[in-house]
C-alpha cells in the first residue's frame, strides 16, 4: 500500500530529484512536466541531468510502479484519480526565473495553478517547492480560490551533484502554512522515514527561510573572497587564515574556500530576490547588496591575475593572447552553466582581446550544455591537453579533481608560455612548479603549501 498519492509539476533539479526520492520512500508520485520528448524519455528511464543516483531512483519508482512520467498538470491529477487514490500533495517545481529588476518570475507557478485550479480534489494541499518571493503561498491560495485547497511552502535546499544524497539525508525539514497547522504536519509527514528535524512554521517564514541560507552562504562566499586579497596585500595565507577560522564551531569549514566568485542557477537570483524584497519593505540591505558587488567584483580580480601573470603588470594587454581555461561549469560534478563564474571570468578575458580554449570535463562538445556556449566567446575541446596547446597560461576555473592528476610535465611540453592561474586553489603548488609552471592562486603565498584545499560551492 503506497504512503501518500503526490504529483510533482516539473521534472529538473528539484522536481525530478523530489520525485524519485518520494517514490524511494514508498509513496504513488506522477511528474508532469510540459515537454513531451521530456517526459516521454523519462518514462524509459533516461535521465539527462547529471545528477549521482537520480537514474538509479528513477529506474527503481518505474519498475516498482510507484512512479510515473505524464504531459501536463491536469494529467497527474486524472493518473491518480483512474486509480482511485486521488492526489493528497500536488509539488510546483516548476522555473522562477529572475525576471526583470531581479524580481522572480512566477508566470510559470501562476499557469500551473490556473490549470489545475478546478480539478484539484477536496482536502488536497498545494506545495511550493520552487523558490519563490516572500508572500508567494498567500498568492497562490488567491489564485486558487478554494477553501478545500490548501497552501504550503517547502523550500528545497539541494546542491546540484549531491541532490539525491541532500534529499534522504536533509539538515532540517521547513514547511509553512498559513491555511493550517494540519497541512503543514501532512507535508511534513512525507519525509518522516528521513527522520530529520523538522520546523513548522508560517508561510511567509518558509519562504524567509530559503533565501535567508542561500544569501548567508553568498554573504560568506563574498567574505571570503575579500579576505583572499586582503591575505595577498598583506602576505598572509588564505589557506591557513581559512583553516584557522574554521575550527571555529560557530564558522565552520563549508563556504570557506576563495574562488572567482559564486554563482549558479539559485545564489546569484536568490540574492537579487530577497534584495527586492527588503526593498519592497522599505529596507536598505546593505550587507547583501555589498556581497553582491563584491561578486561581482571578483570576476575582474581574476582577470586582472590573469594579466599579471602572462604580462608581469595588472594592466597589460591580452589581446590574441590564447588562454586555456579548465572547467566552464559553476561548480564540479555538474554539467550546469547557469550564471557559472567561471564563464563570467571568460566573457572579460574575451572582451580584452583574449583567445580562449575551454575545457570542462561536464560540458563535452555536442552535449546539451555545450549548444548553450557562444561559440564567439571561446572554442570548446573534448581533451585539456589540446586546450592547452600553445597557451600563454592555463586558467583553472572551476575545482574538478581530475585537474590535480592530470600529466603536468606533458602539459608543460604543450603550452607556449608555463604559467597556471589557479583561481580555485585546486593545484597541489609543488607538482605544478615541478612540471616547469609558475603558479598563482587565490589569496596564497608564493610558498609551496602541504596540500591544495579544494572547497564547496
Amino acid at each position: 500500500m503506497f504512503a501518500r498519492t503526490v504529483a510533482v509539476v516539473g521534472t529538473g533539479y528539484v522536481g525530478l530529484t523530489t520525485g524519485a526520492c518520494l517514490a524511494s520512500l514508498g509513496h504513488r508520485v506522477v511528474c508532469a512536466d510540459i515537454d513531451e520528448t521530456k517526459v516521454a524519455a523519462l518514462s524509459r528511464g533516461e535521465i539527462a541531468i547529471r545528477e549521482p543516483g537520480l537514474a538509479e531512483l528513477v529506474a527503481e519508482g518505474l519498475a516498482a510502479g510507484r512512479l510515473s512520467f505524464v504531459v501536463g498538470a491536469g494529467e497527474a491529477l486524472k493518473e491518480l484519480e483512474s486509480e482511485g487514490r486521488p492526489v493528497e500533495v500536488m509539488f510546483l517545481c516548476v522555473p522562477t526565473p529572475m525576471g526583470v529588476g531581479g524580481v522572480a518570475d512566477l508566470a510559470a507557478v501562476e499557469a500551473v495553478v490556473e490549470e489545475v485550479r478546478e480539478a484539484m480534489p477536496p482536502g488536497c494541499v498545494v506545495v511550493n517547492k520552487s523558490t519563490v518571493p516572500v508572500g508567494t503561498a498567500d498568492r497562490t491560495a488567491e489564485l486558487l480560490g478554494r477553501e478545500d485547497v490548501e497552501v504550503a511552502s517547502n523550500p528545497e535546499f539541494l546542491r546540484e551533484g549531491s541532490a539525491v544524497h541532500d534529499f534522504l539525508h536533509p539538515d532540517r525539514i521547513v514547511v509553512g502554512s498559513n491555511s493550517s497547522q494540519d497541512a503543514a504536519e501532512r507535508v511534513a509527514a512525507l519525509y518522516a522515514r528521513l527522520g530529520a528535524p523538522t520546523v513548522l512554521t508560517d508561510a511567509a517564514s518558509a519562504e524567509m527561510i530559503k533565501y535567508a541560507a542561500n544569501c548567508f552562504l553568498a554573504m560568506k562566499l563574498s567574505y571570503v573572497n575579500a579576505l583572499a586579497e586582503l591575505c595577498e596585500r598583506v602576505d598572509a595565507d588564505v589557506a591557513d587564515v581559512t583553516e584557522g577560522m574554521g575550527y571555529d564551531r560557530r564558522i565552520g569549514q563549508a563556504f570557506l574556500s576563495p574562488g572567482p566568485g559564486w554563482g549558479g542557477s539559485c545564489l546569484p537570483k536568490d540574492t537579487h530576490a530577497l534584495l527586492q524584497v527588503a526593498d519592497s519593505a522599505d529596507f536598505e540591505f546593505r550587507l547583501l547588496r555589498a556581497s553582491i558587488d563584491t561578486n561581482t567584483r571578483q570576476f575582474q580580480r581574476m582577470v586582472d591575475k590573469v594579466r599579471v601573470a602572462v604580462t608581469g603588470r595588472r594592466g597589460g594587454p591580452l589581446t590574441k593572447t590564447r588562454l586555456a581555461l579548465f572547467g566552464l561549469t559553476f561548480k564540479a560534478g555538474t554539467d550546469d552553466l547557469r550564471d557559472s563564474p567561471a564563464l563570467g571570468v571568460a566573457a572579460l578575458l574575451r572582451q580584452a582581446g583574449a583567445e580562449l580554449v575551454g575545457y570542462d570535463p561536464g560540458v563535452p562538445v555536442g552535449s546539451a550544455a555545450a549548444a548553450t556556449l557562444d561559440p564567439r566567446m571561446l572554442t570548446l575541446v573534448d581533451d585539456p591537453y589540446e586546450a592547452a596547446a600553445g597557451a600563454e597560461a592555463i586558467v583553472v576555473l572551476t575545482e574538478w579533481p581530475e585537474f590535480r592528476s592530470l600529466d603536468w610535465t606533458r602539459l608543460a611540453e604543450t603550452v607556449a608560455s608555463r604559467t597556471v592561474v589557479d583561481t580555485r586553489n585546486l593545484l597541489d603548488p609543488a607538482v605544478v612548479r615541478r612540471a616547469g609552471f609558475a603558479w598563482s592562486g587565490i589569496g596564497r603565498q608564493a610558498r609551496e603549501s602541504p596540500q591544495a584545499r579544494v572547497g564547496s560551492r
